[in-house]
């Protein structure tokens, strides 16, 4: 196992000034991760860190906005195979969310954190249950924010069928899927549509207020998008089995925004069946990106989580 290590000086204020960009190898790729080192001092700082876990369309930048200050704990942001900088050698054809959290897993050992609390966002907060389901001794905690569970797996294993219950989360599969078959012409497709005004229509059922939102977070979903890694995951999601999570012993926090259109009340109820001990939160005025529309309430419950 290789591990490749520079310091970034990266462009949302203090915080993200003092990340350190490491590239580690994986059973499906090289992977990215970022670390926002804590105030508590070692190399890796002493006490249980935080790591965040983007969603599906994403990348490590979906969490810029939780990077103000200087934490006492580090904050670990991986780029998860197949996203952000983690694309050149991704073994999406070995894509799945066992396989992926055994990635994760290789590059916190690699990085000598033994235990460690869990944000994940979408399908990211997904893959966080995941891994406090099958690694129990060694997850603190998880905040699954907007997490993207049973609704979308069912969606995703009958599209057509989900079609008026799921009509975001189908319309942007078959979008994906249509652009995955164009190769790298679909993504340089949606990026050339993200330049657009049209892109601000088209993610605006993601938010709450999309008029609130910044052109320069718009472009970066579009830049973000990997058709073809966004296609892998959802069949990841449709084969899952949920049951593993009856496993899950750490402290779980699952939020959601009021005006989600991936994550619907439903899910949370089912968690909840699934996870009696898990606390549900429900953010007023806030769509699918939390930490983009709501960073202070955010933040606020992570600061709780125990």
């Amino acid at each position: 196992m290789s591990v490749q290590q520079e310091t970034v000086h990266a462009g949302a204020g203090a915080g993200a000034a003092a990340l350190r960009r490491q590239i580690v190898s994986t059973e499906l790729g090289p992977v990215t991760v970022r670390i926002q080192p804590g105030t508590s001092g070692g190399d890796p700082s002493p006490g249980v860190p935080e790591v965040y876990l983007h969603g599906a369309a994403g990348s490590w930048t979906t969490f810029e906005p939780l990077l103000a200050g200087l934490p006492v704990h580090d904050k670990v942001l991986i780029d998860l195979p197949g996203w952000g900088e983690s694309t050149a050698g991704a073994e999406l054809e070995d894509f799945s969310i066992e396989a992926t959290g055994r990635a994760v897993i290789e590059v916190l050992d690699a990085l000598g954190y033994r235990q460690w609390k869990l944000v994940g966002h979408s399908m990211g907060g997904f893959l966080a249950l995941h891994m406090a389901a099958v690694w129990p001794e060694r997850a603190a905690g998880v905040a699954a924010i907007s997490a993207t569970t049973f609704g979308v797996s069912d969606a995703a294993r009958k599209p057509l069928r989900r079609l008026s219950s799921f009509p975001a989360f189908v319309g942007m599969l078959l979008i994906m899927r249509t652009m995955a078959a164009l190769g790298p012409a679909g993504s340089a497709l949606i990026r050339a549509f993200g330049a657009t005004p049209a892109m601000a229509l088209l993610t605006s059922p993601f938010f709450a207020a999309p008029a609130a939102v910044s052109l320069q977070v718009i472009r970066g979903l579009s830049d973000d998008a990997r058709p073809a890694s966004f296609d892998a995951a959802a069949r990841a999601a449709a084969d899952y089995d949920f049951r593993q999570w009856l496993d899950i012993r750490c402290p779980v926090l699952a939020i959601r925004g009021d005006s989600d259109v991936f994550t619907p009340p439903s899910d949370l109820t089912r968690l909840a069946e699934v996870v009696p001990h898990a606390r549900l939160v429900t953010i007023p005025r806030c769509g699918h990106f939390a930490a983009i529309e709501q960073p202070e309430h955010v933040q606020r419950l992570l600061d709780d989580l125990p």
